[in-house]
Order: structure tokens, then sequence, then C-alpha cells
């Protein structure tokens, strides 16, 4: 019985799929803001500001020390953290994955970067991996969301909450645009479990939000 399990076990692994969800689960957990931020800011991000290893965490640690590298360091951080999970759904798009290989990459992908293998399963909020492969699989709504958030930062100044207007933005528009199910797999169950995923990790903001005490990006 053991032996039939671990053989399945092996095969799956080994399988075309079972690479893939381990290679974006492992490839969304590399912590981009942490490394940035410890290697060239000298800052460790898990233990000042917010405590996120995300891009709004690593601009604000190092904005008193350094304007100019805050900037470069969280924009870079941003950006890698939006690759890392696009890339690898790139890729298995490109060597024919199904529809619902391509959403379960894009879901352990966000779930690698929440829950880092590297960082003892903590990790960031999801928002930077989340939205980049949501752009590769619904473009519409995503790039949309991007507006959307665009305009609340400006206006609100608040990431977190400019961040779950967006996040509400791709739900809304991914029902209006494709009532029958996300193409392809004809449900919505994966994006709902990236949105869970994403509202889970920003509680904490949202318990500061309702307080009045969540920090603005200024």
């Amino acid at each position: 019985m053991l032996s039939s399990i671990l053989q399945g076990l092996q095969d799956f692994i080994t399988s075309f799929n079972g690479l893939f969800y381990i290679a974006a689960y492992l490839i969304g957990g590399i912590p981009f803001g942490y490394l940035l931020a410890k290697y060239i800011g000298g800052v460790n991000v898990k233990e000042e500001g917010s405590g996120n290893i995300g891009a709004t965490n690593v601009l604000r640690v190092l904005k008193a020390k350094d304007p100019k590298l805050a900037k470069k360091l969280g924009a870079t951080t941003l950006l890698l953290d939006a690759l890392k999970g696009a890339i690898v759904l790139l890729v298995a798009q490109f060597l024919g994955a199904s529809d619902f290989t391509l959403w379960s990459i894009a879901v352990f992908a966000v779930i690698g970067h929440c829950y880092s293998p590297f960082l003892n399963f903590e990790g960031g909020k999801g928002v930077a991996t989340g939205f980049g492969v949501l752009l590769v699989l619904l473009p519409i709504p995503t790039l949309i969301a991007l507006v959307v958030w665009f305009i609340a930062a400006k206006g609100l100044k608040i990431s977190s909450l400019s961040s779950l207007i967006a996040l509400l933005s791709i739900l809304v528009t991914s029902y209006i645009l494709y009532k029958d199910g996300l193409p392809g797999i004809h449900t919505f169950t994966p994006l709902w479990i990236i949105a869970f995923i994403i509202f889970y990790k920003h509680i904490p903001n949202i318990k500061r939000l309702i307080l009045k005490e969540e920090e603005r990006v200024v």
C-alpha cells in the first residue's frame, strides 16, 4: 500500500504537470524583496516596517536611509515579483499546457510567494505575483484593474487599500466579461482561490484600515 502511494507520488512529481506545479511554487517563493533589501540595501525588511517582503515595505524601510535606492529596489521588487509567476506560466503555455494546468500554476505561484519555503513558509501578500499571473491569463480584467489601482494609489496613497480595490475590480470585470466562467475551464474557482489568499494576507491591513492606523505611502 505504502509503496503504491510512494510510486504514485513519484509519478506525479516527475510528470509534466507536477514539474510545473513544483517550479511555480519554488520560483514563486523566491523572496526578491527580502534579498534585494538585505544584500543591496543592507536592511532586513522582515524585521522593519510592516515586516512584509513586498515592494511597499522595501520602499518604506529604505526611504529614510536612501530615497533613490528605495525607489529602485521597490520598483525592482515589484517587477520581479510580478514576473516570477508569469514566466513559469508563459513557458508552460508555450509547451502546450492545458488551461486547467495553467490556472493551477498561477495558484501555486501565488501560494509560493505568500508561503515561501525559503522563509519558513512566511512571505508577502501576493499582490504583484497575483497580478503577474492574472495579466497572462486574464489580460483585459487585469489591465483594467491596474488602471484602477493606479488611480486609487494616487488618490488614497494607501497601498493595501488600493490593491484590494484593484483585486475587487478584477473579480467584477471577470464576471461581466466571462459569464460562463473563466475561458477554457468554465469556472471562477482558481480566481477566487487567488483572491482569497491575497485577501487573507491583507487581514492585518484591513484591521489597521478600520482603526485608521494604516500607513500612507508618500
